[in-house]
C-alpha cells in the first residue's frame, strides 16, 4: 500500500479518467460517494463506470460487468477504497478478487469506519499489488462532502450569493429577478443538479415562492432535496415546494412550539416534517441541522436562502465554500447579502480564499473557500 515508483504516467492519466466519472455522478449516488473505475489491460481500457444514481450497484461492480472475463489480469483504477461490507450488493473488494484483477491503483483510503484500509487489506492478502495516493488531492475535493460526513457529521456546504458589484441581493423595496442573467442563473441550476440537498428559510419561500428544482434540460431529475427552515410551519400549503412534494423531496425543519395540525396537513401533501429542534431563540440551530441532515444521508448542502439564513451560517463556520455570482450593476441602498453578521474586529472576519473567477456572460462566478476547511 505505497505510493512509489510503480506509478507511471499511465497511471495517472487513467485516474484521472475515473475521476471524471465521479465527477458525472455528484448529486445523484444519494448517502454513497460518487466513485469512478476504469479496467485497464496492456494500456487499453476495458470498462469504465462510476457509482449508479441512487449508489447502488458501485462503480467496480458496473465496470466489472461491463469487462466481464476481459477483467482477468487487468488493473483498476478507483477513486475511492473499494467496500468489504454487504450492502444491497456483494463487498466490491471480493469482486474484485474474483475477477482476477492483478494491480489496483487506488486515489485515496474510505474514511468510513467500515471499510477504512479493510479493502487495501483484503486485496493485498489476495495478492494483488495495491498502489495508492495517485491524484489524491483531487479524489478528496470530489467526494469531500463524504468525507465531511464521516469524519465530523455534517455535510460540506456550499453558499450560493447572487449580488450586484456593491454586494445587494435585492433593491430596498425588494426587486431581485434578475440580478443575474440567463447565463448565470442556468449555472446556478447546475450547481443544485451536483448537490444532494438545497436550503433556504421561511422568510425566501414565503417571499418567492421558488421550486427550488433544476430546470436545465435533460437535469430535469437531478434535483435535489430541498429543506425550508420554518420555526412555525408558517408555509403556505399553496406554495410550489409543498403542492410539488410528492414529485420532488421536500423536507421542513421546524422549532418546538408548532401547531401538530399544521404539520398533519403539510405531512399530508407530501412533505417531510422533521423532528422538532431548536436553539434558546426557538429556532432551528444550525449546527443540529447539520447533524441531522448527515444522519439523513446529505453529503453535499447547497444554501440558497436569503440574508439571514446566509448570516447565520456564515457565523456558526460551517459555510466551506461559496459561489459568488457577481452582476456588473450598482444599487446602492438595497438590502445586503448577509444579515446579521457583526464583525467589530477586522482580524475575527471569517475570511475565504478565491479559488478562480468564471466568466458568464456579463456577470461572474468566483468559487471560495475557507482556508481552515477539512481538506
Amino acid at each position: 500500500m505505497t505510493l512509489d515508483s510503480c506509478i507511471n504516467i499511465a497511471d495517472k492519466c487513467f485516474m484521472r479518467i475515473a475521476l471524471r466519472l465521479a465527477r458525472r455522478g455528484l448529486g445523484r449516488t444519494g448517502d454513497n460517494p460518487s466513485v469512478g473505475c476504469v479496467l485497464v489491460r496492456d494500456g487499453e481500457i476495458l470498462a469504465m463506470a462510476r457509482t449508479s444514481d441512487g449508489g447502488q450497484p458501485h462503480a467496480e461492480t458496473n465496470a466489472l460487468l461491463r469487462a466481464g472475463q476481459k477483467a482477468l489480469g487487468a488493473t483498476a483504477y478507483i477513486t475511492l477504497e473499494p467496500c468489504i461490507h454487504w450492502g444491497k450488493t456483494p463487498p466490491c473488494s471480493e469482486a474484485l478478487i474474483k475477477a482476477g484483477v492483478t494491480r489496483v491503483v487506488l486515489a485515496m483510503n474510505d474514511p468510513d469506519c467500515r471499510v477504512n484500509g479493510g479493502g487495501f487489506a483484503m486485496l493485498t492478502s489476495a495478492g494483488i499489488k495495491v498502489i495508492t495516493g495517485v491524484s489524491l488531492v483531487e479524489a478528496q475535493k470530489v467526494i469531500a462532502g463524504y468525507i465531511y460526513r464521516k469524519k465530523i457529521g455534517r455535510p460540506l456546504v456550499t453558499l450560493k450569493l447572487a449580488t450586484s458589484l456593491d454586494g445587494c441581493i435585492a433593491t430596498a423595496a425588494g426587486s431581485c429577478r434578475w440580478i443575474s442573467g440567463s447565463t448565470a442563473r442556468a449555472r446556478g441550476h447546475l450547481l443544485r443538479a451536483k448537490h444532494d440537498a438545497i436550503l433556504i428559510g421561511s422568510g425566501t419561500a414565503t417571499a418567492d415562492d421558488p421550486e427550488l428544482t433544476c430546470r436545465l434540460p435533460g437535469l430535469e431529475a437531478q434535483s435535489p432535496v430541498r429543506v425550508v427552515l420554518d420555526s412555525n410551519l408558517s408555509i403556505a400549503h399553496s406554495a410550489k415546494l409543498v403542492t410539488t412534494a410528492k414529485q420532488v423531496p421536500t423536507w421542513v425543519i421546524c422549532g418546538t412550539k408548532t401547531n401538530p395540525k399544521k404539520r398533519e396537513k403539510l405531512e399530508a401533501c407530501g412533505v417531510t416534517v422533521l423532528p422538532d429542534i431548536s436553539d434558546k431563540n426557538s429556532r432551528p440551530a444550525v449546527d443540529v441541522i447539520m447533524s441531522l441532515l448527515a444522519q439523513r444521508g446529505i453529503n453535499n448542502l447547497l444554501v440558497e436562502g436569503g440574508a439571514t439564513v446566509a448570516g447565520e451560517f456564515i457565523q456558526h463556520k460551517v459555510v466551506d465554500i461559496i459561489a459568488l455570482f457577481r452582476s456588473p450593476i450598482t444599487i446602492g441602498d438595497g438590502r445586503a447579502s448577509l444579515k446579521g453578521l457583526s464583525v467589530m474586529d477586522l482580524q475575527e472576519a471569517p475570511r475565504f480564499v478565491s479559488e478562480g473567477i468564471e466568466k458568464l456572460g456579463a456577470d461572474t462566478l468566483e468559487i471560495l473557500r475557507r482556508p481552515e476547511r477539512l481538506i
